[in-house]
């Protein structure tokens, strides 16, 4: 005779949360599914080796307050995740957990003990900030006699020309530049929201002399690796980091910077904030760097 399956059985409620309460019920972006996917991936592998127990066999009941307290202090310690992105998975968890209390009432107790797992505060550093010399620097590394080369410098000017996120750019498609007129690109942001972004001449010549060296399909990325498909968040910040070794050699300041992603993206707000008074149209000027 088989075993019934519990009330409390994990691997249903998983199911449910992300099939019926995320994607039909919240309709949460593909992001925000495939976030809370990895938490999860983590957390199961995490609980097996921590149980000795296989995933399907795994009921709420084991997702305890120890067992995930012991899971965040792995994050940081043997995976040397930051602060913020422990806070991330535990905001994942809880989610998962606030629908599980609704489902199976009589799990509340471990439940409520989860939930009561605070987030961890942690110091915001100063953003630092790009000269423009500096930056002009990184944009001329990229060998544009070579095909990834040209992507690489496109890819680069186009993140400081938008101010966009590394998730906005490797998901731009070919259609989002050309159906602008060739003149602004329409990035899909965070949280669902869409803009279109002006661009400059020296960054539009870029992208056109560009997209004759990829496939025509209107929903081909604009950006792809060397197998046709999108580039992934770390492929951006390999390139930006090879540029940044070959940069430092023309400018040597840059040896000291710790140059991500997101410190180009922070270039605009810090000169705007030094030149509160200067017409847009001109900040724009000043920011746009020099034919090559």
């Amino acid at each position: 005779m088989s075993t019934p399956i519990m009330t409390t059985d994990l691997a249903r409620l998983l199911q449910a949360f992300f099939c019926q309460y995320l994607i039909q019920q919240r309709g949460v972006s593909h992001q925000t599914v495939c976030g809370y996917r990895d938490t999860f991936r983590l957390l199961l592998n995490f609980t097996e080796q921590r149980l000795d127990r296989c995933a399907t066999d795994l009921h709420l009941a084991d997702i305890n307050a120890p067992l995930v307290l012991a899971f965040l202090d792995n994050l940081e310690s043997k995976r040397h995740n930051c602060i913020r992105s422990r806070n991330t998975r535990l905001a994942a968890i809880r989610s998962f957990m606030n629908y599980a209390a609704v489902q199976e009432p009589a799990a509340l107790p471990g439940i409520q003990q989860v939930l009561a797992i605070p987030m961890k505060r942690f110091d915001r550093p100063v953003v630092g900030f790009l000269t423009q010399a500096e930056m002009q620097a990184i944009l001329e590394a990229p060998d544009t006699h070579t095909w990834s080369g040209q992507r690489d410098r496109a890819i680069l000017a186009t993140l400081y020309n938008s101010g966009a996120r590394v998730s906005e750019i490797i998901a731009v498609r070919r259609i989002d530049f050309e159906s602008e007129q060739c003149q602004a690109i329409h990035l899909h942001g965070k949280g669902r929201k869409e803009r279109v972004v002006p661009l400059w001449t020296y960054t539009s010549k870029l992208l056109r002399a560009w997209v004759s060296r990829i496939d025509t399909d209107p929903q081909q990325p604009l950006f792809p690796n060397r197998f046709g498909q999108k580039l992934t968040r770390s492929g951006v910040e390999s390139r930006l980091r090879r540029a940044v070794i070959v940069a430092a050699i023309k400018c040597p300041s840059l040896r000291n910077k710790s140059v991500s992603p997101h410190l180009i993206r922070h270039y605009l707000p810090f000169l705007t904030m030094s030149c509160r008074a200067t017409p847009p149209y001109l900040l724009l000027q000043m920011r746009e760097p020099m034919a090559t």
